[in-house]
Order: C-alpha cells, then structure tokens, then sequence
C-alpha cells in the first residue's frame, strides 16, 4: 500500500471517529437539555401537575449529562421536598431530603434542618447544630434563619447568651421584614435588653410588624397606645389594634381587650363583653384572664356573682405564679370566701404573690405579721412587709409603719 493511500485511509477513519464523538456529544447535550425541560415542567407544574419529586428525578440526570444549570434547581427540589414533609411532620424523610441540599450551601435546607435540630424532630435536640445551620443560612440572608439565631442569643439557646448579638440578628432580619424579628426588636428597645432603651425606636419596629398582620406586633403597639407609650395616648386606638390580633386568636389581646371592656376604655363599658374575652383567652390558659374572670365572679359583674367560682379561677392562675391571683386568693382565705377560712392558707399564698413584688400582698402579709394572724406575731417582718409596700406607693403601708 502507498503511503498516500495510507494516509488517506487513515485521516478518514480519524474524521469518521471525530464525528463520531461529535455527534455522542452533540446527542448527550440534546439529552441532558430534554431532560432540563422536563425538570422545569414538573418543577413549575407546566402542562403537568407539579411534582418536585418527579422535577429532581429529571434535573438529576441532566446533571449527570452534563447540565450544570440543573444543579441549583436540583438542590431546590431537594430542600421543597424536605420543607413539605416538615410540614407534614414526617421529620426523618424531611431530615433526608434537607441534608443534600443543606450539605450543598442551600440556605433555606440549612435553615428547616437547624429547625429540626432545635425542635428536635426526625433526630434528637441538638441545639448547638440547629444554631450553627441557623448561622450558616443567616450568613447567606435568610432573614428566617438571622431572627432564629438573634432568638438563640436572645435566650442563650446552642449559644452564650448575648442581647448585644441577638439584636444584631434581629436586625438584619427585621431590615428584610420579618416580621417576628421587627416585633422582637421592639421589645428590645422597650425593655432596653441589648441596646439604650427607647420607645420611640420600640413603637417603630412593632409598627412595621402589625402593619404586615403580626398578632403579637398588633398587640405590643394597642399597649403603646393604651399607656401612651412612645405615642400619644389612645384608647381607641388601643382597641384597633387589640381588635385585629384578637382576630387571629392572640390570647393577651384578648385579655387586654376583655379590661377594655369592663373599664369603658375605647368602648362602651360591657361587663358581658368583658367576660366573652375573658373566657376566650382562659381557653388558651391565659392567667391574667383567668385572674380577672375570677374577679368577675367574685363581684358578679357579668356573671352570677360565686365566690366558688372566684376562688376556682383565682387558684388556676395561682398555681402558674401569676401575684394577683395569689393575692386574691390569700384575700379569699383570710375571709372565708369559697373556701373554708384559714390565716395560715392566706399568709402562704400572700407570701407566694409579695415575694414577686405584689404591693397589695406585701401590705397584707405585713398586716399578718403585725396581728400574729397565720404567722407568729413579729413586728419586725410586719416593718419589713409595709416597707416594701410603702416603696412602691402605696399610702396604706405607710399609714401602718407610721403606727408602728
């Protein structure tokens, strides 16, 4: 054979192979394209009912042909398909589906896999893991994961306590209108927890969580307005905004709403309106409610007046701490009232409320003292009770010490 015929042999089988793997790539990249499409389809639910199950299948093998576009809404199938079975609450499942895209950066895995974490469900509670994903997502601006971690410093949660730290968090998310994190923000200012107090600053953030329908934000600012807190004083105004998160089922607006109603503040005075909020927020174990629907018995204001009635409501409360309760109900067994008549009884749950700053248990434990009712006599606890009493205003106790 010529070498030119050789050649010529040769370069031919050499285009025949060229084209060849042309063509394999050409039939790969029309593949993995195909494959693309079909993901979108499903993803976005386009001619075919959503499915992000069947949209990962297909993403999946357009990345392994090749499609490197097919890797980010992969990752997203991945971390939607753990978010529905978060939702679902079947935990071990979302844990599977959340870990290949947290592994991968995805910021939205690593924030529903810190929640897993922190709330320990489909594994155990490990509550410096859930912080570490929260700070990871929060790093990349998930505004969710930055208000779960100001929580966590807030509360000293998988971290080292720090208000400085969780406001810091808080902020970030709150600038992108999270609205949990406007409303926590606020109660930093209020409380002055992190940062210089200010109410003006406080009013501000709980604002611009109520407007977007945060309940516990509508709630914090009808309080601004009924004190006249950081803003002018209004009691109707109050009144709007405890109406909008009681809508929703918050449990202090109802409260607040149902004093509204038995004090004539923004209202009409409704003793009947008073108790219709009163019992929707005991329902949801509100002690405050439970206290003053205790009240309402005990003076029959929009009930049968029953001081069995008044000490059942009174005790519940009492039992989860709440100081007026324990007082009121110190006042029922100092005079026999739904209950069989006990010093020794009055003096235990008078102690319980004055040892929480309670003004009125505090001058009635003192009295207590004074008289040797329930306690051996002693003049000097009985000082000691009228001076804490008498520190916060109160004009009877010092009345007493004067005497004494």
């Amino acid at each position: 054979m010529s070498k030119m015929k050789f050649w010529l042999i040769a370069g031919a089988e050499i285009v025949i192979s060229i084209a060849a793997i042309v063509g394999f790539s050409a039939l790969r990249q029309h593949r993995a394209h195909r494959e693309m499409l079909q993901g979108e389809a499903y993803y976005n639910g386009r001619s075919v009912a959503k499915d992000y199950r069947k949209a990962a299948h297909y993403y999946y093998n357009a990345v392994r042909r090749g499609n490197a576009q097919a890797w980010k809404p992969l990752l997203d199938c991945f971390c939607r398909i753990g978010e529905e079975y978060y939702r679902q609450g079947a935990y071990s499942d979302a844990l599977r589906w959340l870990e290949r895209a947290a592994d991968q950066g995805d910021a939205t895995a690593q924030y529903y896999l810190g929640l897993c974490y922190y709330e320990g469900k489909g594994a155990g509670k490990y509550l410096g893991t859930a912080a570490d994903l929260f700070r990871k997502a929060a790093a990349q601006g998930n505004a969710s994961a930055q208000y779960r971690l100001g929580a966590c410093y807030y509360h000293g949660t998988g971290v080292q306590q720090s208000y400085a730290e969780a406001v810091k968090w808080y902020r970030k998310a709150a600038e992108q209108d999270e609205p949990n994190a406007q409303d926590n923000l606020g109660l930093c200012y209020e409380n002055g927890l992190g940062v210089r107090k200010s109410i003006t600053e406080a009013v501000k953030w709980y604002r611009k969580a109520a407007e977007q329908g945060y309940a516990y934000a509508q709630n914090h600012l009808g309080n601004c307005y009924y004190h006249g807190n950081g803003v002018q004083q209004s009691y109707a105004e109050a009144v709007k905004w405890y109406r909008k998160a009681v809508e929703q089922g918050n449990t202090n607006a109802q409260y607040s709403l149902g004093w509204c109603y038995e004090n004539g503040c923004g209202v009409s005075q409704s003793y009947a309106e008073a108790v219709k909020w009163y019992r929707k927020a005991v329902e949801q174990g509100n002690t405050n409610a439970q206290n003053s629907l205790g009240t309402c018995y005990y003076l029959g204001n929009g009930v049968s007046q029953s001081y069995t009635e008044a000490v059942k409501w009174y005790r519940k409360a009492a039992e989860q701490g709440n100081a007026a309760a324990q007082n009121n109900l110190g006042n029922c067994y100092y005079n026999g009232q739904g209950v069989s008549q006990s010093y020794a009884e009055a003096v235990k749950w008078y102690r319980k409320a004055a040892e929480q700053g309670n003004t009125n248990a505090q001058y009635s434990l003192g009295w207590c003292y004074e008289y040797g009712q329930g306690v051996s006599r002693d003049k000097n606890l009985a000082k000691t009770w009228y001076q804490k009493a008498a520190e916060q205003g109160l004009n009877a106790a010092r009345e007493r010490l004067k005497s004494l």
